[in-house]
């Protein structure tokens, strides 16, 4: 923990900037190499991997948070912390060095078994080190830190494969890593309460094997079958009938099934999840509909994701000001709320033209900051500092989940749609957008396309829907109230 002496011995501002550094080199990784990646394939080859290298990243992300989240509440967050950026930085050079995409591959596991601890830890972090006046300001600063990477991502990443070797890319991380790394270490002091660990591998084991299962099936189920995807899903409800059951017995277990008892903390995940579903929706999907239905440039197209990277911070920045004196359940209402206009502009009104589905998605984004700095704050606030990084790791895990869960829902809706015109093989959505207008030169394919993406984006509607649901149930958490916890546990 860090107490209040220990947090006048911590300098914030150069914590702060370590934190702000590590989650710029998360952030941009996604849209650095999305942009990269047609380049890298081809000088690489294996175009039938070319999915994988984002699966493979987001696999073991997602199955480490909670695990990275239980080790800070056992031995402090700076260890775990630095770790995580230590394996980051050697999965992100090992990248750079891949002779082949099987290789490259296998390295974005190990690059994702690092970034796994970045974003849930820097969080985890913020409401360590901030009160709570503060905490809600300081994560909607943290929240601009993605915006910008959105931006600047696809920028950097095309300037890189035109002008220099693919591998920077990868290898940009390192000197982002090393800085955050050096701050960290001299800067941020906290004391942990000498303790026995106990870690419970069985927990951490199960949880692990269910959440690859899930992911498997997720991610690569359209490319195996439906019955290697069924027994993907089986296999993943049995380990977590497993884990589950091993939580219940363990003396210290990797998450404490409580929290998933206290109502804000599990209809805030509930609507992060169906949240996270209708964003990968948007920015998947709304460029391949500005470009291959529209009519328009990758740079429009690029525009109107881009706009929900500019609404998101806004609308964080603005929440971390009001939280205190609006309340969480007030800001948790206006937040889906406004994620539910932003999907009906889109599901109606996207044909219009780009302008319209910038609005769209600027409506979205700011529905999704409102939402991601109220839960994050409430969370935090509900729970002591020993439960911190496990509780702040739930949510972190909700929305990369339903990241997950969208890619997969939203590329099935797709491909239904696009089965009766006959279309050889479907589409692959992850190379689509390089050379969408020259694809789509027939009507047939023109047409299905364009009815395809309207009932993805009345899918992304649905969910925006059960999102707004579940945040208009969450209760009226007294901040002050959640505050004083917090300080006891620490």
């Amino acid at each position: 923990m860090i107490s209040a002496t220990h947090r006048r011995q911590t300098h914030r501002p150069l914590v702060l900037a370590a934190l702000v550094v590590a989650m710029f080199m998360a952030a941009i990784e996604a849209t650095i190499v999305a942009t990269a990646l047609p380049s890298i394939t081809a000088k690489l080859g294996g175009l039938a991997l070319y999915s994988w290298v984002f699966s493979a990243f987001l696999l073991m992300q997602a199955v480490t948070i909670p695990i990275y989240g239980k080790l800070s509440d056992l031995y402090g967050r700076k260890p775990v912390f630095i770790a995580g950026i230590l394996i980051f930085l050697v999965g992100s050079a090992l990248c750079g060095m891949a002779w082949s995409m099987p290789a490259l591959v296998a390295f974005r596991f190990i690059q994702g078994i690092g970034a796994g601890a970045v974003q849930p830890l820097a969080t985890t972090l913020i409401g360590d080190l901030y009160a709570l006046e503060e905490r809600g300001r300081v994560q909607g600063y943290m929240a601009g830190v993605w915006g910008i990477s959105a931006i600047v991502g696809p920028l950097a990443g095309a300037l890189i494969v035109q002008h220099t070797s693919w591998a920077w890319v990868f290898w940009v991380n390192l000197p982002f890593g090393v800085v955050s790394i050096a701050l960290a270490s001299l800067f941020l002091h906290e004391r942990v309460e000498p303790k026995k660990p106990a870690i419970d591998f069985a927990g951490a084991g199960l949880i692990l094997v269910g959440l690859v299962s899930l992911m498997l099936a997720l991610t690569q189920g359209g490319h195996w079958g439906i019955a290697a995807a069924l027994s993907l899903l089986a296999f993943a409800a049995a380990a977590m009938w497993l884990f589950v059951r091993q939580e219940r017995r363990a003396p210290d277990p990797v998450m404490h099934l409580e929290l998933w008892g206290n109502h804000l903390i599990a209809l805030a995940n509930a609507a992060t999840l169906c949240a996270g579903i209708a964003m990968i929706g948007v920015i998947s999907f709304l460029p391949a509909y500005v470009q291959g239905v529209l009519g328009k440039s990758a740079l429009v197209a690029g525009f109107t994701v881009c706009a929900m990277s500019v609404g998101w911070p806004a609308a964080s920045v603005a929440t971390g000001h009001l939280l205190l004196r609006v309340g969480t359940r007030r800001l948790a209402r206006i937040g889906g709320s406004t994620l539910f206009i932003g999907s009906l502009i889109i599901a109606l009104a996207v044909e219009r033209g780009p302008i319209v589905a910038g609005l769209g998605s600027f409506v979205m984004g700011a529905g999704l900051g409102v939402l991601n700095t109220t839960f994050v704050v409430a969370i935090q606030s509900s729970v002591g500092w020993s439960q911190r990084g496990v509780a702040t790791a739930s949510n972190v895990l909700m929305r990369i989940l339903g990241n997950a869960l969208g890619a997969a829902v939203f590329g099935g809706v797709l491909n239904l749609a696009l089965r009766p015109d006959r279309v050889a093989g479907g589409i692959d959505t992850l190379p689509l957008r390089e050379d969408l207008p020259g694809v789509l030169g027939g009507g047939a394919l023109h047409s299905g396309l364009s009815s395809g993406l309207h009932m993805v984006f009345w899918a992304v509607l649905l969910f925006a829907l059960i999102a707004v649901a579940a945040s208009w149930l969450v209760p009226d958490h007294r901040m002050g109230e959640g505050a004083l916890k917090a300080k006891q546990g620490s």
